[in-house]
């Protein structure tokens, strides 16, 4: 394992999420259990609409408040744009999924001769907070924590060490590793505050903490979550950026919603659909580089999940790529979520722009596992095959489009060779999607298998067919 880190929930955390509510977790995350968070608060400018009847209700979080004392550590004003397709952000990736945040710039240090051992970095109303490390060089023993306030969401880390005798800097993990030097991007944590703080040894008998004044920990950056009103901006602006570069399906073009929005939340189903449910626990919320949203689902048993090509298509941004697992809410139309899963990616095995694919790991697969798999579909399917797409539009949890609202029916297929990237290698419909919707798989309702990865539209929505994927990553899955 290149990372070592460990993620511990404990009970009733309540932290701020996109500034109009709370986001708070109960108990552990096994699947189907009542673990429950606030995602949204009912004053949100949205009215969720579930076409399902709503489950029994749970018993929702309780939400806290959160306490400010802290130095704030400055957003930017406004919401950054996203750059244009196939630009570089930040020296990091070229432009992928949905964007969701941006990142700024800080000087934290903590070290070991008379430094700070504990910082705070608290942006209002973010979503989320996510740490990048210039460097990590720590006696033996020593570790560091990214965390809420409470501590309820907590992530370790042990890193990059320097012998205390030779001071000659060692890795503890895999050598070949993009983040050998120490450098790397911490898994985010909920909410609008991180702290950090370096634990280090109670007993120093020979003095090496004084002596080593060179060891520490350097925060360069933090990526973190778009606030409300920022998320409505850069939404403005990408539909501005669509509407002045009219076209064919493409990048750009990714997700649209075609008529009246008839997804629902994932678990409106569990009851009248509970295959289409247990279907969309394989399904994944991607958190690429720290500021960008895609969806990703595991095909097959084995450690392989598919998205798209233009979401990432290299293993240094798989690495830089959180994968999660179970963002579900908890009732239909509620605003309660499930624990989610986080693990990290971690290798590409394959991709190709033509079919839009990217096959790749994660690591800690074992925690993964209880969620599912899906299996392609080998034969293209027909005209009017009735489908449904899992989900996470926008960075939502969960949801599953089932109906059209623009052909007034179930959604289903509505060309079979319809041309993508190339003649005839998509299949469309008019299911309702949205950004961050990029990698969801196209499941039939007749065999529940994936019949298309859905990459872009314009309404028709389409998606790579499944036949044509299988036959390039068969031999790997």
């Amino acid at each position: 394992m290149r990372r070592r880190w460990s993620l511990v929930v404990g009970a009733c955390a309540a932290v701020t999420l996109a500034g109009v509510g709370a986001i708070g977790y109960l108990g552990g995350d096994e699947p189907g259990t009542p673990t429950v968070a606030v995602w949204n608060a009912a004053g949100a400018a949205s009215v969720r609409t579930p076409d399902a009847p709503a489950e029994s209700a749970t018993p929702e979080a309780t939400t806290a408040p959160r306490p400010v004392t802290t130095t704030p550590a400055a957003p930017s004003a406004k919401a950054t744009v996203p750059e244009p397709a196939g630009a570089a952000r930040d020296g990091e990736t070229a432009d992928a999924g949905q964007p969701i945040g941006t990142v700024e710039r800080v000087d934290r240090t903590l070290g070991y001769a008379g430094a700070a051992r504990r910082t705070t970095l608290r942006f209002p109303g973010a979503e989320y907070v996510k740490v990048h490390f210039s460097r990590i060089a720590l006696l033996p023993g020593d570790y560091l924590t990214v965390s809420d306030p409470q501590g309820r969401e907590s992530h370790r880390y042990e890193g990059v060490s320097r012998d205390a005798v030779t001071g000659l800097t060692r890795a503890v993990l895999n050598p070949d590793a993009p983040d050998r030097d120490g450098e790397r991007w911490a898994m985010s944590v909920s909410g609008d505050t991180a702290v950090v703080e370096l634990h280090t040894g109670g007993t120093d008998p020979l003095g090496l903490k004084s002596a080593l004044a060179d060891l520490g920990v350097g925060i360069d950056r933090v990526a973190r979550g778009y606030t409300r009103p920022e998320r409505v901006e850069a939404a403005h602006e990408l539909e501005k950026a669509r509407e002045a570069t009219p076209g064919p399906a493409g990048p750009g073009r990714e997700e649209s919603v075609c008529g009246g929005d008839e997804k629902s939340d994932a678990v409106c189903y569990r009851s009248t659909n509970p295959m289409a449910y247990t279907r969309s626990k394989a399904v994944a919320r991607l958190l690429i580089n720290g500021t960008e949203l895609c969806t990703a689902w595991r095909v097959g048993a084995q450690n392989r999940l598919v998205t798209n090509n233009h979401c990432f298509s290299t293993s240094k941004d798989a690495y830089n790529t959180e994968v999660w697992f179970n963002y579900q809410c908890a009732r239909c139309g509620g605003y309660d979520v499930y624990q989610s899963t986080k693990v990290w990616g971690d290798k590409v095995l394959a991709t190709d722009r033509t079919l839009d694919f990217t096959l790749f790991t994660v690591e800690s697969f074992a925690s993964v596992q209880k969620f599912g798999f899906l299996t392609l579909d080998t034969a293209r399917p027909a005209a009017g095959t009735q489908l449904y797409i899992p989900q996470h539009p926008a960075g939502d949890p969960t949801a599953i489009a089932m109906a059209s609202g623009e052909r007034g029916s179930n959604c289903a297929v509505d060309n079979p060779s319809y041309t993508g990237y190339a003649s005839a290698s998509d299949v469309s419909y008019y299911c309702d999607t949205e950004g961050g919707s990029s990698g969801s798989p196209v499941l039939s309702r007749t065999t529940n298998k994936v019949v298309a990865l859905h990459h872009f539209g314009g309404c028709p929505n389409s998606g790579v067919r499944a036949d044509l994927l299988y036959e390039r990553i068969r031999s790997l899955v």
